[in-house]
């Protein structure tokens, strides 16, 4: 990797003083006196919209917390279509696959583990229902009324695994009119996505059905050139059938399955070159080339899109679910009951040596996973005191191998290079879960305008191992290990007007410990965080102007890391601890009728406190890295963003937008060395809409990425057998097509 010159090393200096000086004019904005006076918004205002993150309806802008939604509107192939690109539309979030596992980063914290068994930072739920594998949170996007996410631990609503926060898909619901709609998008990379539902009453209106559907698929971002095969390509198929019951006034019953697959060459290992060895050090000795030393030999510079490998990555997944939601609402009372069963596996296999050589690289994944979930929730109101009361209990059945067969590996030794060729690096093994909670929250009305909220959860979790490691003997790796936890919250909240909130809350989190399938790994044991955080949400009286800040601390122990040790073994430790804190800050206008600007700015310090760890460029010597910044943890980002409507009088309305979004640099080990870095970017997307005036059809011209950024979304370092190298994801290159959008009712 090449060092900065100077003159990028003044350009990056000048973007960190502009960041930082945007980020302060935005809080002192916010920060101004109350903005709003007692008034009801007018119809050209900012709209505010109703979410459940906190387990119950309540306007966006009366949550005392950092909760932001993305809405239908927002949603789709040109916006935001996966769980990746949620990171262009929400603070301090950020996303990179690996080996098709979705890690998820809020406030700095995340997925580090690439481990089978390994739970992230953030809740990912469906209607409720928590999605417990990472690597089956990548499906599902389609069909949205909107997606919630909550930054900052949730230890007392979600429980275990939300010590970042959580993330709530909501999907659309029947209703009693016939209601649809079908879109058609095509764009480069022959990318055609086809997505549609249709819904209305049966009979009556106490029954209601929706169907919906996706088909989706592309040519690869970028190829094989060993081979001339796509990789990165897409194919997948999903649908979703809801069933809503109102049996009466007070009882709704909504029943959901869901059926998902993708069989295809996505989620490709991309080669970024060596680290502590030469080029293609072992691909050498038989023979073989890389990625980088083919196109060296023919002048060129290494595209990293691409690979060069003797194996073809592959992806095979799929998975169904069925969710029930029995919601009835007696007198001041809602009880809600969530019942939810998950079934996922998937297949991936990528090549560790990064090189055409037959090497002891193929890399084999196998995950299956049978989850059930019930919870159940209440909550009471009244003038001055409410209360929330909800159990749950969660069980999952885990099966995982990981297999590397040991082709070629004698020639390490001195030996005919087939000696271990019919052995194998294997975990094998199962992980049984169950985890209990319960959990009360109240909020007490002290004055018109102050409100003291305080609760906690119990949780009990178990976690029971059984397996085998082998990597030339076997070991067994049965072990069990049981945790309790116990998060409060505390929160207290002034509503100075109808659109001027200020809170202070005060949170613990916990991440439940782990015990990776057929891992010789210790178990791992739970991590825990201590949040504080003040925040201002503010609008102005004709709510043209919204603005809400956030200030957040946290204290992390027992941090859950996870590497290759010097053994080549994939391992997990507790990190000592880690502080992170920041400032967030949310801007959005709207100055005239049709025009919607919006801006948001994020700073972060997340530095780890105390960690003594192996250094594979020192051979794996003890140091330590108290002081280095956490993995995906960028100082500052940014987003600005525009949206106009221009009236067409009958013909109907043309929109047009366009959004900037800049992250600092972000490193993806805890070394912050130069050979596993992501330096600043800056992303930009833009669209052009028409709409019919009775809003039955659209045309949608959109591009995503528009200037091309080649971003890397995740860096391993490999195992020393494997030289160190390193390999990871990089993000969609430039996309742009056409959506054609018919909406009957």
């Amino acid at each position: 990797m090449m060092v900065r010159s100077q003159f990028s090393a003044h350009v990056d200096s000048n973007l960190r003083r502009t960041a930082l000086g945007l980020l302060m004019a935005g809080t002192a904005l916010i920060a101004m006196p109350a903005l709003a006076q007692e008034a009801a918004p007018p119809a050209e205002g900012l709209a505010d919209i109703v979410v459940t993150a906190t387990r119950s309806s309540e306007s966006l802008s009366k949550v005392a917390a950092s909760v932001s939604a993305v809405s239908a509107a927002d949603l789709g192939v040109g916006g935001v279509k996966d769980v990746a690109s949620l990171a262009t539309a929400i603070p301090n979030l950020s996303v990179g696959d690996q080996f098709g596992v979705n890690r998820i980063f809020i406030r700095g914290i995340g997925l580090t583990s690439i481990d089978l068994g390994a739970d992230g930072g953030v809740a990912f739920l469906q209607d409720g229902a928590q999605i417990a594998r990472p690597a089956a949170q990548l499906s599902g996007f389609y069909d949205l009324e909107r997606v919630e996410v909550l930054r900052g631990p949730q230890g007392t609503l979600y429980g275990r695994g939300a010590t970042a926060g959580a993330i709530n898909l909501i999907t659309k619901k029947p209703t009693a009119d016939l209601d649809g709609y079908i879109r058609a998008s095509y764009g480069n990379y022959n990318a055609a996505t086809v997505e549609g539902a249709v819904g209305g009453a049966i009979g009556s209106d106490k029954v209601m059905i929706r169907l919906a559907g996706k088909y989706d698929r592309r040519d690869g971002y970028g190829k094989n050139e060993f081979t001339g095969q796509d990789i990165d390509n897409r194919d997948a198929y999903a649908f979703r059938g809801t069933l809503l019951l109102k049996p009466a006034e007070d009882l709704e019953v909504t029943l959901s399955g869901e059926y998902f697959n993708e069989n295809d060459s996505n989620y490709a290992f991309h080669y970024f070159g060596p680290t502590v060895k030469p080029e293609n050090f072992l691909g050498s000795i038989l023979g073989g080339k890389s990625l980088f030393t083919v196109a060296a030999a023919a002048g060129k510079t290494a595209n990293i899109r691409n690979i060069w490998s003797d194996q073809e990555p592959l992806n095979k997944r799929d998975g169904y679910s069925f969710t029930g939601t029995i919601n009835w609402t007696p007198g001041d009372w809602d009880v809600k009951s969530i019942t939810s069963y998950h079934k996922f596996t998937r297949f991936n296999r990528d090549d560790l040596d990064a090189s055409d050589a037959n090497l002891f690289g193929q890399n084999n994944y196998d995950e299956r996973s049978k989850t059930f979930s019930q919870e159940f929730v209440g909550t009471y109101k009244t003038d001055k005191f409410d209360v929330l009361l909800g159990a749950n209990y969660f069980h999952e059945d885990l099966f995982g191998s990981v297999r590397v067969p040991l082709t070629n590996l004698g020639i390490l030794f001195g030996l005919p290079a087939n000696t271990f060729d019919a052995a194998n690096y294997l975990q094998f093994g199962t992980v049984k879960i169950n985890a209990y909670g319960v959990y009360a929250q109240g909020t007490y009305a002290l004055s018109d305008k102050l409100k003291l909220t305080a609760g906690g959860r119990f949780s009990h979790e178990k976690r029971d191992g059984v397996g085998t490691f082998d990597f030339l003997g076997s070991v067994n790796t049965d072990k069990a290990k049981s945790w309790n936890a116990f998060t409060p919250t505390v929160t207290l909240n002034y509503q100075a007007n109808d659109a001027t909130l200020v809170y202070a809350s005060v949170t613990r989190g916990f991440k439940s410990g782990v015990i990776n399938v057929g891992s010789r790994n210790d178990v791992i044991n739970p991590e825990y965080v201590w949040s504080y955080e003040l925040g201002l949400k503010t609008a102005t009286a004709d709510r043209k102007l919204q603005a809400n800040l956030a200030a957040f601390y946290m204290d992390y122990t027992d941090l859950q890391v996870g590497f290759v040790d010097a053994s080549s073994v994939v391992t997990t430790v507790n990190a000592a601890s880690a502080r992170n804190y920041g400032l967030e800050a949310e801007l959005r206008a709207k100055p005239v009728p049709g025009l919607t600007l919006e801006l948001f700015g994020t700073y972060l310090n997340a530095k780890y406190r105390k960690f003594v760890t192996g250094d594979y460029r020192q051979g794996f010597k003890q140091i330590s890295v108290a002081g280095n910044r956490l993995q995906n943890a960028p100082e500052f980002s940014f987003r600005a963003g525009a949206d106009y409507d221009i009236p067409l009088g009958s013909a109907g309305k043309l929109n047009a937008r366009a959004e900037i979004n800049w992250q600092g640099r972000v490193y993806f080990t805890e070394f912050n060395n130069a050979d596993a870095t992501q330096g600043a970017y800056a992303l930009v997307n833009a669209g052009l809409k028409f709409t019919s005036a009775n809003d039955k059809y659209f045309v949608d011209v959109w591009g995503r990425n528009l200037g091309n950024q080649l971003v890397i979304t995740n860096n391993i370092i490999t195992a020393p057998l494997f030289s160190s190298v390193r390999v990871g994801s990089v993000a969609p290159p430039r996309t742009y097509g056409v959506t054609l959008g018919l909406n009957f009712r």
